[in-house]
């Protein structure tokens, strides 16, 4: 059963380091941004990529699945990752979770889904910031630059040893979201603390 505990009551993976996130920000000058944005609403979607059900949830979340590997679509309050080939990740607002579960479930009728609340696994993390590429960068292998990770463009890896699932935002300065697990995210947010004095 899904939490269903008011986001006023719950405590954040990172509250403890927030103090610190906005030190770092205004300490870089505005080279670098860090915050966290706690509670996303989360929600691991599979289904046959081939199937009717791709388009009728695209249509109930307002937007097209995307198809191609490591992209990302965003309508309104709603992200969508491509994750693997039959496999998607909805995020949105906090404490959106149960309406997107049954748009979905609905959406999909008879055909084989799976849904599933994944919101509490996670927290996310904002870098945005001049700098911003270049601080993930330092812990990350892949290739950052706009030419190969433009906005729109997502991937599961590596970042600071933690893994993470890092999304370019559509917008040049929207920065980056980066999604790591809440058991992690103290350790990956301290990495970024320790690797952001270089611009500070």
């Amino acid at each position: 059963m899904a939490d269903t505990t008011p986001t006023a009551l719950l405590r954040s993976p990172l509250s403890q380091v927030a103090d610190r996130f906005a030190t770092a920000t205004r300490t870089s000058g505005g080279a670098i941004r860090l915050a966290e944005l706690p509670f996303l609403a989360q929600i691991d979607v599979r289904l046959d990529a081939k199937g009717a059900a791709t388009d009728a949830v695209g249509l109930a979340l307002g937007l097209r699945l995307p198809l191609e590997p490591d992209t990302v679509v965003r309508a309104g309050d709603l992200t969508v990752l491509w994750l693997g080939p039959d496999e998607w990740l909805v995020a949105g607002p906090a404490g959106s979770q149960r309406d997107l579960e049954g748009r979905i479930r609905e959406a999909a009728g008879d055909e084989p889904v799976s849904v599933t609340d994944v919101s509490a696994q996670r927290t996310t993390l904002l870098v945005t910031g001049p700098r911003a590429r270049d601080l993930l960068a330092h812990g990350c292998s892949l290739d950052l630059h706009p030419r190969a990770f433009g906005p729109g463009r997502c991937a599961q890896t590596t970042l600071g040893r933690t893994q993470a699932v890092l999304i370019a935002r559509d917008e040049p300065r929207a920065g980056f979201w980066v999604l790591v697990r809440s058991s992690y995210a103290g350790h990956l947010a301290h990495w970024l603390l320790d690797a952001a004095t270089e611009y500070v």
